[in-house]
């Protein structure tokens, strides 16, 4: 089998539409349904709802947790919005962002080592484990995550989707597109 992958010279929210339109032609060709999204203010979330209108695909928006910051970015009017289209929106514990955990520094440690294939890729690892942690996503199905080096998107793959506690399970089958 020949894939394609998408690499963009330099991270950045400007491959936003882009990566939106790859989600979109990866998740019809795959027969994909749900896509799992980073969004922090909810401009890419917004993007993405529009342009899935109507294309059966449903969106599982993973923004910051409550308490990261001392306020919430991602608007609540959105959230409602989303809901309303049928898309979740999940304010889960972000997995990687505790120093310690059971006396180990491992959130740390595996943060680190998936920036070794970008900061997009970390998140979108992060996020797909977030969703199925909240019964989002089942356990063994297929999604597309999205996610960004920053504000936007610029990172997307095809993975399988398992909770934080049986961490093996994921599976990244394909890179659709990611910063150099």
């Amino acid at each position: 089998m020949e894939e394609k992958i998408i690499y963009f010279e330099k991270p950045g929210k400007e491959h936003t539409a882009e990566v939106i339109r790859l989600v979109k032609w990866k998740a019809q060709a795959r027969g994909i349904k749900k896509v799992v999204l980073a969004s922090t203010r909810g401009d890419t979330a917004r993007a993405a709802a529009e342009s899935f209108e109507g294309a059966g695909l449903h969106l599982v928006v993973v923004p910051w947790q409550y308490g990261f910051r001392d306020t919430q970015p991602f608007p609540k009017e959105l959230v409602t919005g989303l809901r309303e289209k049928g898309h979740l929106v999940h304010f889960g514990t972000m997995l990687f962002h505790t120093e310690e955990l059971y006396g180990i520094r491992t959130p740390q440690l595996m943060a680190n080592l998936l920036r070794i294939f970008g900061q997009g890729i970390k998140v979108c690892v992060e996020i797909v484990m977030m969703a199925c942690d909240g019964g989002c996503v089942d356990p063994g199905e297929k999604v597309i995550a999205v996610a960004g080096s920053g504000a936007g998107a610029d990172t997307a793959i095809v993975a399988t989707a398992s909770p934080s506690t049986k961490m093996t399970g994921l599976r990244v089958h394909e890179i659709i597109c990611k910063p150099l």
